[in-house]
């Protein structure tokens, strides 16, 4: 059933057991949402009610919605579809097509949303994203929740290898992040951009917008956590852009200056969306230590991450595994290097076969006698490394 449209998972979900009218009370949704569903004229609906018809048909969201269809090259109409939500035209259209977000929905809405993306689960994003940021696009009165919206579909394009969508998305993240009115919130969004860029090769650029965006906010006598963590985290991306740049010095005193911040902060932090602290500065560490392939380095900064990465997010614990791995390959510790790739692929599996670091690792130990184990071989199969 997961190749069907999603009217029709609701109609055969909903089978013989409810009427449409009865399906829409029992889900608190208009009855009108779920004919034009059913007969196709609407193709999707807001995160808010799709959770409700799934909970009233007694099934998860993913099975409601069916898994996004994400090739390699991102031709899957699941990936287009995403494209085109970024730069869409749906407020030039006729705006009775969209689906508002209720007040109270807006901040469950992208709670769900960035909890998706940080599980590193792509593929269920891809179908939500198009009608969540339709329907949070129409509430022009909130521009913080709109630049969430923006935000995350790009990150997830990012993921998909789709950087001109994604870079699209963040700059119009960043224009409503500034109309917001909150300055650690459009400081975030720059950072974000330094991010898009340092994917998309331009490592100068990378730093020295999060630099200026960093010089911004800099703390100054008594600040906020959130104030420190934000700008910590805007320095960290500087040290990672700058490592990449082979700016070797350069970035160990950016990745200095970060500790600090994360040391006067004293814990790990989740503000705007952003890990910061002492973990995510040991995790920052570490790739830093990889990129400018000082690989002994790199195993000694992980050696201090505290609680083994606990407070990360899921798809950044998995990738700091991963840049370990990396580490002990480029070593000949090839068997160490096997075990945390496969530790980092169970862990996050939707997130691994869309990571090329994973898979490059990966086909480099199937070249070595003593990691071509079948654990790697099989694992190589499901990310799509031959």
């Amino acid at each position: 059933m997961s190749d069907k449209a999603l009217g029709e998972r609701v109609r055969e979900l909903r089978g013989w057991l409810f009427t449409q009218r009865q399906l829409a009370e029992r889900a608190g949704v208009s009855v009108d949402l779920v004919r034009k569903l059913e007969q196709g004229t609407r193709n999707s609906a807001s995160v808010a009610s799709l959770h409700r018809l799934a909970r009233a048909l007694d099934v998860s969201l993913a099975e409601l919605v069916g898994p996004g269809s994400l090739p390699e090259q991102g031709s899957g109409e699941g990936v287009t579809a995403l494209r085109f939500a970024v730069s869409g035209i749906d407020d030039l259209l006729d705006p009775s097509e969209i689906e508002p977000v209720e007040p109270r929905e807006v901040e469950r809405t992208l709670t769900y949303l960035w909890g998706v993306y940080w599980a590193g689960r792509y593929d269920q994003l891809v179908s939500l994203i198009p009608s969540a940021l339709a329907s949070l696009r129409a509430e022009t009165g909130n521009p913080a929740a709109v630049a969430h919206g923006y935000w995350v579909a790009g990150c997830v394009l990012t993921q998909l290898r789709q950087p001109d969508a994604a870079f699209i998305a963040i700059r119009h993240a960043v224009d409503a992040a500034d109309q917001s009115g909150d300055p650690l919130l459009a400081a975030t969004l720059r950072g974000s951009l330094s991010w898009q860029l340092m994917v998309a090769g331009r490592f100068v650029e990378s730093e020295a917008l999060a630099v200026r965006a960093a010089e911004v906010i800099e703390p100054r006598g008594e600040v906020s956590p959130p104030g420190l963590s934000v700008y910590g985290s805007l320095v960290l991306t500087a040290a990672t852009a700058a490592a990449r740049a082979r700016k070797n010095g350069r970035a160990r005193n950016l990745l200095a200056e970060s500790s600090q911040v994360a040391h006067r902060i004293g814990e790990d932090r989740q503000d705007y969306q952003t890990a910061f602290g002492p973990s995510q500065v040991a995790m920052q560490s570490v790739d830093v230590g990889v990129q400018t392939e000082e690989f002994g380095d790199a195993l000694t900064a992980a050696r201090v991450m505290p609680n083994a990465g606990a407070a990360l997010p899921l798809a950044s614990r998995a990738r700091h595994l991963t840049d370990r791995a990396l580490a002990h390959a480029r070593l000949g510790q090839h068997d160490k290097a096997a075990n945390l790739v496969l530790a980092a692929e169970q862990m996050a599996p939707d997130w691994a076969k869309h990571q090329t670091l994973v898979k490059s690792v990966t086909r480099d130990l199937l070249g070595t006698r003593e990691s071509r184990t079948p654990r790697l071989r099989s694992m190589a199969g499901r990310i799509g490394v031959r």
